[in-house]
């Protein structure tokens, strides 16, 4: 650093803790709070992003503003402002204001909280609880007599959906508010704001462009807490004056994972875009879905088992080979493992997704379950019956079936069915088309021979 470079001289902290910076490190905070804790709004008029339950006329200020609200479930991806909307509703209503996260927290401490708040009823006391979806039934059950009886008022803050791991009892006693990722110009805002604010990284005197803190919303997926994150970190790497640049950024982008929930909603919200991509004859998007996945630590496994679904499902007969490549691809995840499979898994997604597209078969099974359970249940027809012991033969089973192979174009003419029904509906799309031919050629030759026999 120059000799002309500032000096900080930080004594303590409000709350009387010492703050100390190492020479030349630049300017410690003024805590050691992360810039995502300091720059945290206290008011919700200061909360950026949101329209849809903060805008004007929204239901959510109007309940804050009255202090006439019961309990609140936030459900929304990490980093939108969940505990922030809490502790803002909290400030603005006057009310004591308890935390608790779902992983750290045990039934004891719960019900501590809990009878606390009975005790302390005229403070109107906040619960919150962090990834409430960690709580089993029976430590969500524990709450549901304190929000009852209006000791508690509950904000439970979700990144899973509440449908799921939210009981329903408790979840029919409280509002439910969807948070969006935050967009790249509200990510923008924030943290221009957190450049220049005392509060913030001010005493560094930082330079960035909008280009650059652009790139750093990017990068983090509407994620603020990570996009503040990323700015501290690559303000506190160059230190006092530094200027950030889109090296800085790619150099902090190499570094970071793409966040993908294995088993939680992000599974299976990806898995779905993934297949609907590829039902939808887009291998552009089909593509991209398969790199997230695989990126975020997916099972190759299970990626390859829904495609040799789709094949039948969605491409079916109108080209077979469709099934045969996924149980290629299946195979190949099976034998070749990771890395070398996603090749095969990207051969076999853009193959499908550029097929011709065909359900006919999934409608033909749905149809002929529905017969069979709609009714009456068809007997097999006698002459379709086994006949290799001597007993059924002595029952008639198998007495009038002719031979198809003994007939002119293999076709004998008889019913397979005592009742026929029409299940199967070809489509006109790819392979499928000669398939439909094909039928319309055996239903005529058919007719001639039944027609012959007086039928």
């Amino acid at each position: 650093m120059s000799e002309d470079a500032p000096t900080f001289d930080f004594a303590s902290s409000s709350e009387g803790e010492r703050v100390s910076s190492r020479p030349g490190a630049g300017p410690a905070a003024k805590s050691f709070a992360p810039l995502a804790v300091r720059m945290r709004p206290k008011k919700l008029s200061e909360i950026v992003g949101h329209r849809q339950i903060l805008g004007e006329g929204a239901l959510l200020p109007r309940l804050v503003s009255t202090n006439n609200f019961g309990s609140l479930i936030f459900y929304g991806p990490p980093g939108c402002g969940k505990t922030t909307l809490a502790e803002a509703i909290a400030a603005e209503t006057g009310s004591r204001f308890v935390k608790l996260n779902a992983v750290l927290s045990n039934v004891a401490q719960v019900r501590d909280e809990l009878s606390m708040a009975r005790y302390r009823r005229e403070e109107h006391t906040i619960l919150f609880i962090d990834e409430i979806h960690r709580f089993n039934k029976a430590q969500q059950d524990l709450l549901l007599p304190d929000v009852e009886d209006g000791n508690v008022r509950l904000i439970g803050a979700t990144t899973q959906n509440p449908s799921f791991y939210i009981n329903a009892p408790l979840l029919s006693r409280s509002h439910l508010f969807k948070l969006d990722p935050l967009s790249i110009d509200d990510t923008v805002a924030v943290l221009r704001r957190a450049l220049d604010s005392d509060e913030g990284l001010g005493g560094f005197k930082a330079e960035c462009s909008g280009e650059v803190l652009r790139s750093i919303a990017r990068i983090s997926d509407g994620d603020m807490r990570r996009a503040l994150n990323a700015l501290e970190t690559m303000v506190l790497a160059k230190g006092v004056l530094a200027k950030l640049t889109e090296e800085d950024v790619a150099a902090f982008a190499r570094e970071r994972r793409v966040r993908y929930d294995s088993d939680e909603d992000e599974h299976y919200d990806t898995i779905s875009a993934f297949i609907k991509s590829v039902r939808g004859c887009d291998p552009d998007a089909a593509m991209y879905w398969l790199a997230k996945m695989l990126e975020g630590g997916e099972d190759p496994r299970f990626i390859a088992r829904r495609l040799v679904i789709l094949a039948s499902e969605d491409v079916g007969l109108a080209d077979s080979r469709g099934l045969l490549i996924a149980n290629a691809a299946f195979d190949a995840c099976e034998r070749i493992g990771l890395p070398e499979c996603e090749l095969n898994l990207a051969h076999a997604t853009i193959f499908l997704a550029c097929a011709p597209k065909s359900n006919s078969a999934t409608n033909a099974l749905y149809a002929a379950k529905s017969k069979i359970k709609e009714g009456p249940l068809q007997s097999v027809p006698l002459w379709l019956r086994d006949s290799h012991t001597k007993l059924n033969r002595e029952l008639g089973n198998g007495s009038g079936y002719i031979y198809n192979h003994e007939c002119p174009d293999h076709i004998s003419g008889q019913e397979y069915m005592n009742v026929p029904e029409k299940i199967y509906e070809p489509t006109s799309y790819g392979a499928e088309k000669q398939v439909a031919e094909r039928l319309k050629m055996y239903r005529e030759i058919k007719r001639r021979i039944q027609n012959g026999r007086g039928k």
